[in-house]
């Protein structure tokens, strides 16, 4: 395969029989993997994702922190990953297994509620849905705290960020089939990019990529190239993000877990236009 053809990290290309105007031909097509990747936490199963193998060690960190089980990079000790016949597992080791301790944190507590046990997933998730195997409602529609103000952003750097994020994602472009999740500094610079077919497995690897540079949530807004379900504002509100700009259109759950903690989203968002559903102050 020439080079310029090499899938990037996630793809694989298989033949295919392509009929088109009445005739078949023999070719290739370029897809994204898409494997079961089970998450343990400290030796103890969690929950089965289906995921682009890509971009790990991210998705394990932004995973663990939006699903409550840890606070802050400062939580996790290691990550293992190790690849089996059916899939792959991730093994995050929590400080609290090094030193045979319960998790007792006050934002672990807030975020889990009264639901105890009950944080326990027993079913796979599929790529499209980011809450098979939570067993009662309580797992399923969480309400963060408020999130921080915020930086105030203009309308020029949301397309900015628009336009950039067309260049950044090699996945889909060699695809055309995943989603994507970028963060970006307050002028439209984006900084950092995630991609997987899964969209909250997008965000939830962007999450950990910018938990290991230290980037400050507070500090810009995030970009996210699929519709803006209630789950993506609420893994954004757990991080701490302030701004969601999303291509698609939320729901209205999402809506109104956005003005609830305090999220701007932003909906239908493309080249000089979009939709502002809640808290519509930080947008210029």
């Amino acid at each position: 395969m020439p080079p310029e053809r090499q899938p990037p990290s996630g793809c694989v290309t298989r033949p295919i029989i392509r009929f088109e105007r009445g005739r078949r031909s023999e070719d290739e097509d370029r897809l994204a993997e898409e494997v079961p990747v089970a998450m343990h936490f400290d030796g103890a199963p969690f929950a089965v994702m289906m995921t682009t193998p890509a971009d790990l060690e991210d998705f394990a960190r932004g995973f663990a922190l939006t699903e409550g089980k840890v606070d802050s990079m400062l939580d996790i000790a290691d990550i293992e990953l190790r690849e089996v016949l059916e899939g792959i597992v991730v093994d995050v080791r929590t400080c609290r297994s090094r030193h045979g301790g319960e998790e007792t944190s006050p934002r672990s507590t807030a975020i889990a509620g009264e639901a105890g046990s009950h944080t326990r997933r027993e079913l796979p998730g599929r790529s499209g849905c980011g809450i098979c195997g939570s067993r009662e409602l309580e797992d399923v529609v969480r309400h963060p705290p408020p999130v921080a103000a915020g930086p105030t952003v203009d309308a020029g750097a949301i397309e900015r960020a628009l336009e950039t994020l067309r260049t950044r994602q090699p996945i889909n472009a060699f695809t055309g089939s995943v989603h994507a999740a970028a963060w970006a500094l307050p002028d439209g610079t984006i900084v950092e990019v995630r991609e997987d077919v899964g969209r909250h497995n997008a965000l939830d690897k962007l999450i950990g990529a910018m938990l290991l540079a230290r980037h400050d949530p507070r500090d810009g807004f995030l970009v996210i190239t699929s519709r803006a379900s209630y789950e993506m504002v609420t893994k954004a509100a757990i991080a701490g993000m302030t701004i969601v700009v999303a291509i698609s259109a939320p729901t209205a759950l999402a809506v109104h877990l956005a003005t609830d903690c305090g999220v701007t989203l932003l909906g239908f968002a493309r080249p000089g236009r979009f939709n502002i559903y809640s808290r519509a102050e930080r947008i210029r």
